[in-house]
């Protein structure tokens, strides 16, 4: 009966012992985990990984996408800091990031403090439905609509006109000073509806009984906001951030249908750049290395914004 008894125990620390059967059973569970991610791998090397790599080697030759490419090394690459129109493009975006991105934040709270407020009056759901309606609009349709609006017989201008102020109406999109702002307020337009849904969705996650406890401590409305609501949204503002930067860097469907880049190259644009001389000049080596260049912008720029994030969100 003891050496029966014992025979468990032995067999426990058996297991329990450094490479043991439960060691190689973690194992296998740990190489069937990189199987299951397996095929996303694949697709990912596939449609991203191997076309990035050719894009930096395409990018290190002269080439215009049909006779034998020549090798330029980094000539490319030192053309976006000499050519004027490729700073200039590059100057352009990060102007848009203003509209894109810091505009449409800003009144995205403050619409999302006020409808949250004002949830039980009627039509609130319509409203926020309607400011949301550009994200699911095609941007081909939604740069020409925006091109007739601010067209000279325009509504915008028929509107100026209307009221009196004929002296402000212009071509919006063909005026050096007011094509790009212009092209902005679109941007603006587009992306408050994203912000202000997960701003009403972040406000919703933040815990009651921290406003009742503002009111108890006598805060205000304007008070409320900074101290309980604004705080409590960091995470979603980092997102709401990152995506609107994004939007704002890579624009090109937009500017190619409204303004096609000009007048002159006043709305020109890095994305708008990289068809262009690929398509347009035959310069594909070119257009490859803007399109390196944009996208180590873009992965640094969010890299920068992730930092942003709470602590508390990340682990």
């Amino acid at each position: 009966m003891a050496v029966t008894a014992h025979r468990p125990t032995a067999r426990k620390h058996q297991a329990d012992a450094p490479g043991g059967r439960p060691a190689r059973r973690r194992g296998r569970v740990q190489w069937k985990g990189y199987l299951y991610a397996l095929p996303a791998l694949t697709v990912l090397t596939v449609f991203l990984l191997v076309p990035l790599g050719q894009l930096v080697q395409i990018s290190l030759f002269h080439w215009d996408g049909i006779s034998a490419s020549t090798w330029a090394g980094f000539a490319n690459y030192t053309e976006i800091a000499r050519d004027p129109q490729l700073r200039a493009g590059f100057l352009h975006s990060f102007v848009l990031i203003l509209f894109f991105s810091v505009l449409p934040i800003v009144l995205a709270l403050m619409l999302a403090a006020i409808t949250t407020r004002a949830s039980r009056l009627r039509g609130v759901s319509v409203f926020r439905a309607l400011i949301f309606l550009p994200q699911v609009v095609a941007m081909v349709v939604t740069a020409t609509a925006w091109t007739a609006i601010y067209a000279p017989d325009g509504v915008l201008n028929t509107a100026l006109r209307a009221i009196g102020l004929k002296a402000v109406a212009r071509p919006w999109l063909g005026d050096f000073s007011t094509a790009l702002p212009s092209v902005g307020f679109i941007g603006t337009w587009l992306e408050i509806g994203l912000c202000l849904v997960l701003f009403i969705a972040g406000i919703g996650q933040i815990p009651g009984e921290l406003y009742e406890a503002a009111k108890l401590d006598g805060a205000g409305l304007v008070r409320e906001f900074f101290a309980v609501t604004l705080p409590g949204l960091r995470g979603q503002i980092t997102v709401a951030l990152t995506l609107t930067v994004i939007a704002a860097l890579k624009t090109f469907d937009l500017v190619y249908v409204a303004t096609h880049g000009g007048p002159g190259n006043a709305t020109s644009l890095p994305a708008f750049e990289v068809y262009n001389r690929a398509f347009g000049t035959g310069q594909v080596g070119s257009a490859c290395a803007i399109a390196v260049v944009l996208t180590a912008v873009i992965l640094l720029i969010t890299f920068l914004i992730t930092k942003l994030q709470p602590e508390e969100d990340g682990t």
